[in-house]
């Protein structure tokens, strides 16, 4: 409403507040703003807010009976408010003014302390929760003690004294913040940078206990620094990176094993704190995990969709899960744990912004699908950091014979799974070519060891042992039996389970080659192979799968 056209009226909405009020324990708020949250109109108009103070001072002084100054004031530079400050607007000196965050909890202005101050002193309007750009953020508690305890010390130490406010949206999310905030409030020297912990701690006893208050301690001090690095509602399937640095992996990780200490203490919780638990602690944390569960499986989705790799279904599925698991801890809040008692005030959407402003209901990402028909046809694996991996059965091609066929068995062994000949009872004959082929292209040559990966088979056959052949491309294959020497003996290949068995190849020039491995014998199970041209480093599990040229 325009005060230059509407005086009347908004005269007598402030005086029929003030009449309503006349009794209570308060301040005033004086100044204005424009309806929405905008500036009352073009520019920064000075005189007209300095005479909205004056005629709201003389309704303080006519209500009251008193003079304005007897009554509590304060002007809050909020947003653009603070541009008619910053351009010299000043009001009398027994009004409060109250500087403010930016929203987002870092603080935007703060007295000169190298000039006069204004005696009516200063505030400080702080936020937990907002709605406005870049994204709203709402849902779950995203301010970790540390940086509130710095940006208020910052502030007090600037003399903001008299008056803190902090925006909370809702109280049930932020009722750990809200504590510290309040406790502060009330003595700000009692905290310093190196005992912000320990006033988690305390408090965590406060609510279920000693024997647990560290790990619970950690657990909230944790999740509100992972929730910090990004919003949840800012977060999505680009915030990290995939290419570089595992960073996504990583961060994906971090949330992770936070979210399985959550579910693991909640086992040693006793059961009067049990609702209590997961409001404060498990819930927050098994969500917000979840999320960076989704997202990151959106992102492989994408990446592998782009490489037409049918792997890509995988996540697609993954994401559906998890949004799906979304909306069943957010129904164990709202209606299962305390009786009920929360009905929606986990309602808050967080997944499928559009725009800074949420909408009713969270979206699910869009996901890609594969068909077979769509799939890359040729497997070729590329070198790279000097070695090659691959799994057994991502071969280029198979040869069988009527008699014999190659079966990959999933889940096998200590990787993806293996490979191996069915009817296991039948040898194959010299004229029969049983083999698998695998193709590489290598960015170096030389002489390059292959290391097989083989199910830790034992001689069955009557101490003869197991063979095959393995060559690149047209060179003489070398056989090998690779457990023909085992004697009984108990050691490495049970313990480890599995066989490595290797051979020395010359590559003569970089580009495309063909490994073939051929069996001699049946029950001979392949998991991984391993090529080192120079940078294979020692591992349990072998080397992670190489990535496949497309």
């Amino acid at each position: 409403m325009d005060y230059a056209k509407n005086a009347e009226v908004l005269q007598k909405f402030w005086k029929s507040g003030l009449e309503r009020s006349k009794n209570w324990e308060k301040l005033v708020t004086v100044g204005m703003r424009g309806d929405g949250d905008e500036a009352m109109g073009e520019g920064t108009n000075i005189s007209l807010l300095e005479k909205i103070v004056k005629d709201q001072r003389k309704i303080i002084a006519d209500v009251t009976g008193k003079k304005a100054e007897k009554t509590p004031q304060v002007w809050a530079l909020y947003k653009e408010v603070q541009d008619y400050y910053d351009k010299g607007m000043r009001v009398p000196d027994d009004v409060i003014l109250l500087f403010c965050d930016d929203n987002w909890g870092n603080v935007r202005k703060l007295p000169d302390l190298s000039k006069p101050l204004h005696k009516g002193g200063y505030g400080i309007y702080y936020h937990f929760d907002y709605v406005g750009g870049p994204r709203n953020s709402k849902w779950i508690n995203i301010s970790p003690i540390q940086r509130v305890w710095e940006q208020m010390n910052l502030s007090y130490a600037h003399k903001v004294d008299k008056l803190w406010v902090v925006n909370v949206g809702d109280l049930k999310p932020m009722e750990f913040p809200i504590s510290f905030f309040l406790e502060m409030a009330w003595n700000p020297k009692q905290f310093n940078a190196k005992n912000l912990l320990e006033y988690t701690e305390k408090w965590a006893a406060q609510q279920f206990g000693e024997k647990h208050a560290g790990e619970i301690a950690r657990m909230i001090n944790l999740y509100a620094k992972y929730n910090r690095r990004v919003t949840p509602e800012t977060l999505d399937s680009k915030t990290y990176s995939l290419e570089n640095y595992h960073e996504f992996e990583t961060v994906l990780n971090d949330y992770r094993a936070l979210a399985v200490e959550a579910l693991r203490l909640k086992e040693q919780i006793p059961a009067e704190y049990q609702d209590a638990y997961y409001q404060l602690v498990l819930y927050p944390i098994d969500a917000c995990s979840n999320l960076y569960e989704m997202y990151y499986a959106v992102a492989k989705n994408r990446e592998l969709a782009a490489k037409k790799d049918p792997e890509a279904n995988f996540y697609a599925d993954k994401v559906k899960a998890c949004f799906e698991r979304n909306a069943y801890l957010d129904n164990q809040y709202n209606n299962v744990i305390a009786g009920g008692k929360w009905k929606h005030m986990m309602d808050q959407m967080r997944i499928g912004y559009k725009s800074w402003a949420d909408g009713k209901e969270n979206i699910m990402p869009e996901v890609t699908y594969i068909s077979e028909a769509e799939a890359p046809k040729e497997k070729i694996f590329q070198e790279k950091n000097g070695y090659v991996s691959i799994e057994a059965e991502n071969f280029a091609r198979m040869s069988n014979s009527d008699r014999i066929h190659w079966e990959v068995i999933p889940d096998f062994g200590k990787t993806k799974s293996g490979v191996t000949t069915f009817p296991q009872n039948v040898y194959p004959k010299s004229d029969e070519n049983i083999w698998l082929e695998y193709d590489i292209n290598f960015e170096s040559k030389g002489e390059f060891e292959v290391q097989l990966l083989l199910a830790p088979t034992l001689n069955f056959n009557h101490n003869k042992g197991l063979r095959y052949e393995i060559s690149f491309d047209n060179e003489t294959p070398q056989i090998v039996n690779f457990n023909g020497h085992y004697k009984g003996e108990l050691g490495r290949w049970q313990s480890e389970h599995i066989i490595k068995s290797a051979t020395k190849h010359s590559v003569q020039q970089a580009g495309k080659h063909t490994l073939r491995f051929r069996v001699l014998e049946p029950g001979i199970v392949l998991e991984k192979i391993l090529i080192n041209t120079g940078g294979l480093k020692p591992s349990y599990l072998g080397a992670p799968e190489s990535e496949m040229l497309h």
